[in-house]
């Protein structure tokens, strides 16, 4: 473990693995420990939530997570449980809480700035019954994916052993939705995000532009033919088919997609597959999707790329 486990204002919990070894890459150890912050990596023995939990109880008063979505998510709980504010430097694959925070993915180290002079922040959180969601909740093909032997190291293999399924009809979530213009049945993709996405425009398609909303966003397809692993573009494609502007909400034949502080899902099974922020997981039914509105203390760098609203009224 890096960094001696003595009383300390600041610990960051570091995932070595996350982002094919970021950590190592960039430097993250030494730079965290040159600005005054004490480092704690995950292990085998030792995961990213009873890691920050025991910074807690020696005193941290800020904790800081450099990992992927998951580790962020997990260290995120605690910091919230807490009353801790929370650094997160973007250290994983895809980072997308990072990006929507409108932090720098090109050079993670710059995230480290907010130790020093960070700006502080809330956001919501994402609640699924008492577990956190940073991102999304997902149901179907997703899901499945995950579930795949060998899905970290060949996510596209992963998507093609189980879409065509889905996109013949042969495949879909045992559940049903409520949504504000009906039940829907057996859908074959159910999305549920910590904030809706912005689905209008293609250059942002699925970024968040405000963490802030206090609702969450939902996603659900219908149209068994129509399933492909690739959700937000064919979302973009039934917008356009039904000329819904930014914003908008509505069923669209294949896709209903609506905002709200709480959404069920019913089914008559004990239990249902899904992602909650990039890591597979069985829920019992029903399942409970919530939002906690601005449960989650942040630091942020000041010199950061900022979302795309940010960066155009910068400029």
């Amino acid at each position: 473990m890096a960094g001696a486990r003595t009383r300390a204002p600041v610990v960051i919990v570091m995932n070595p693995r996350s982002g094919g070894g970021k950590m190592a890459r960039y430097g993250l150890v030494p730079r965290a420990e040159g600005m005054g912050a004490q480092v704690w990596t995950t292990s085998v023995e030792e995961d990213a939530a009873s890691l920050a939990r025991n910074a807690v109880v020696e005193g941290a008063q800020v904790l800081g997570v450099a990992g992927g979505d998951g580790t962020v998510s997990a260290v995120a709980a605690v910091a919230a449980d807490t009353g801790r504010p929370l650094v997160v430097v973007p250290s994983g694959t895809r980072n997308h809480f990072a990006r929507d925070l409108g932090l720098d993915l090109r050079d993670p180290v710059r995230a480290l700035d907010a130790l020093v002079d960070g700006e502080p922040a809330q956001v919501d959180l994402g609640m699924l019954g008492s577990r956190v969601f940073i991102n999304n909740v997902s149901f179907g093909v997703y899901a499945d994916a995950l579930l795949e032997p060998g899905y970290r190291e060949d996510k596209p293999r992963a998507f093609a052993a189980v879409a065509p399924d889905y996109a013949k009809g042969r495949q879909w979530v045992e559940a049903r939705v409520d949504t504000p213009w009906g039940t829907v049945e057996f859908p074959q993709v159910v999305l549920i995000s910590n904030n809706p996405y912005h689905l209008a425009t293609p250059r942002w398609l699925g970024r968040r532009f405000s963490l802030g909303t206090g609702q969450l966003g939902a996603i659900v397809l219908k149209r068994p033919a129509q399933a492909p692993p690739d959700l937000l573009r064919h979302l973009r494609e039934e917008l356009r088919q039904h000329k819904r502007g930014a914003g908008s909400a509505g069923d669209g034949g294949g896709a209903v997609i609506w905002s709200a502080s709480h959404i069920t899902l019913h089914g008559e099974g004990r239990h249902l597959d899904a992602g909650v922020d990039g890591e597979a997981v069985r829920l019992p039914l029903p399942v409970e999707c919530g939002i906690q509105p601005g449960a989650l203390r942040l630091l942020l760098p000041k010199d950061r790329p900022g979302t795309p609203p940010e960066r155009a009224m910068r400029h």
